[in-house]
């Protein structure tokens, strides 16, 4: 495996971002509430800064303001030039990439803490960008261990057409944090802490990496993104039929061809179609609608992690 920054040496900067998307709202309250109480997430011979990544959406109670910001990270947007009628978004993400980054440099943040809600019954998940980051791994092994046994789900997103430009990219090591089923611009006391205790597991994982305790090689069962699946829409483009509701709230479950995938408003049932089975995440969710999203399709696979033994200060 390539080596990787930060590995082999102490994490020191770490971010916590709430508001990506301002209608979720665990993330939002929880940076908020570390923004004035910050003693919860300190952690010796760390600095960690809890961020509201877009202020303007969080205050609007809107996922965005103009674009979506958790996809303004691709290097078209980092460089293009801003203007007054440029997208609010895209100034945004320069000015994050400008106070955690660059992206891809020696400088940037350690680790990012994205912290995110869906509307979809997905529980815990944490969002893996590669398959070759043996600290993240680690970590995730770690926070699943932590938080047994209640569930912990591993979403990877390596994939050559559907990976975009994460508001967590500019770190060198991202972590997203998914929440759910939670709906957009509403508060559930067992969800928001769920959420503080991954974020709470993440920071204590990366105290101990620091103070040199080994982690010995590991392996981790992660959902690999393969496909996005649209719904059945008409000729017009409208939407023709809804997610059936043998599928609903079914994340990470086995779906295999011929399964009930879509239901019409008349009762028809339009069946899962494919080579094989898969396992659906972001089942339903709500700010898919406009991207054309019912699920994605996932296959498992198992990931391995070498050994982690960071030299004591």
């Amino acid at each position: 495996m390539a080596t990787l920054l930060g590995a082999q040496s102490p994490l020191r900067r770490v971010a916590i971002f709430g508001g990506t998307h301002g209608n979720e709202l665990s993330g939002v309250f929880l940076v908020k509430h570390w923004e004035e109480n910050g003693a919860e997430v300190q952690r010796a011979g760390l600095q960690v800064k809890p961020f509201l990544a877009n202020p303007r959406a969080v205050q609007r109670g809107s996922r965005y303001i103009d674009c979506d910001l958790n996809r303004a990270f691709d290097s078209a947007h980092l460089s293009e030039e801003v203007t007054e009628d440029s997208p609010y978004e895209v100034g945004r993400a320069q000015e994050i990439q400008r106070l955690f980054g660059p992206k891809g440099g020696a400088d940037a943040c350690d680790v990012i803490l994205d912290l995110h809600n869906t509307t979809a019954n997905m529980g815990c998940a944490l969002i893996l960008e590669t398959p070759r980051d043996d600290l993240l791994i680690q970590m995730f092994h770690y926070i699943k261990s932590r938080l047994a046994p209640l569930p912990c789900f591993v979403y990877l997103i390596d994939h050559p057409t559907l990976k975009y430009g994460t508001t967590r990219s500019v770190a060198k090591h991202p972590v997203g944090i998914e929440v759910g089923p939670q709906p957009q611009g509403v508060l559930r006391a067992d969800i928001l802490d769920r959420m503080r205790r991954i974020v709470g597991h993440a920071l204590d994982f990366i105290q101990y990496f620091n103070e040199g305790r080994e982690f010995p090689p590991c392996s981790l069962e992660a959902y690999q993104v393969t496909e996005k699946v649209d719904y059945p829409r008409k000729k017009d483009g409208e939407i023709a039929a809804m997610i059936h509701p043998s599928l609903q709230d079914q994340d990470w479950k086995l779906l295999n061809p011929g399964d009930p995938a879509f239901l019409t408003v008349d009762g028809k049932t339009i069946p899962f179609e494919g080579p094989g089975p898969v396992y659906p995440v972001f089942v339903n969710e709500a700010a898919y609608y406009e991207k054309g999203e019912a699920f994605a399709k996932t296959l498992k696979v198992t990931l391995s992690a070498r050994s982690l033994n960071c030299p004591a200060p």
